[in-house]
């Protein structure tokens, strides 16, 4: 079973928490980074997991895939991406990714499509690059 992992800017930092209502518990974790969020997130798992062995209950095992919102992304990847060349690739204009980005919009599920499709678009490019 795959469970969705949704990972979100929070006062601290970042938030990594499961969907609500798939499994009998949930998990949360935070951090400065989302790999630290996601490594807390893991742990508080581990934890969950462990606490239901001890007690004699049934545990769901699960893995997980995580999600991130549009704010966080940008916040996680600004480091390797522009907002310029963001626009590039996914022709959305800087100015609204800027929006996005400090929290003053949300994007509607049509504007994160089209951000998902340029994204995986420009990572299929870069997975078929060859250097000589």
């Amino acid at each position: 079973m795959k469970t969705k992992v949704f990972i979100e800017i929070s006062t601290y930092g970042f938030s990594a928490y499961t969907e609500p209502n798939k499994l009998d518990y949930s998990c949360i974790g935070e951090g400065k980074t989302v790999q630290e969020a996601i490594a807390d997130f893991n742990d508080s798992y581990e934890e969950i997991k462990s606490y239901y062995l001890q007690e004699g209950l049934p545990f769901q095992e699960t893995s997980f895939e995580f999600y991130y919102d549009v704010a966080s992304f940008l916040s996680e990847y600004c480091k390797a991406f522009s907002l310029a060349g963001l626009e590039r690739i996914t022709g959305i204009s800087q100015a609204q990714l800027g929006h996005f980005l400090h929290g003053r919009r949300k994007p509607s599920q049509k504007t994160i499509h089209k951000i998902q499709e340029g994204v995986e678009r420009f990572a299929g490019e870069l997975t078929a690059l060859k250097f000589a």
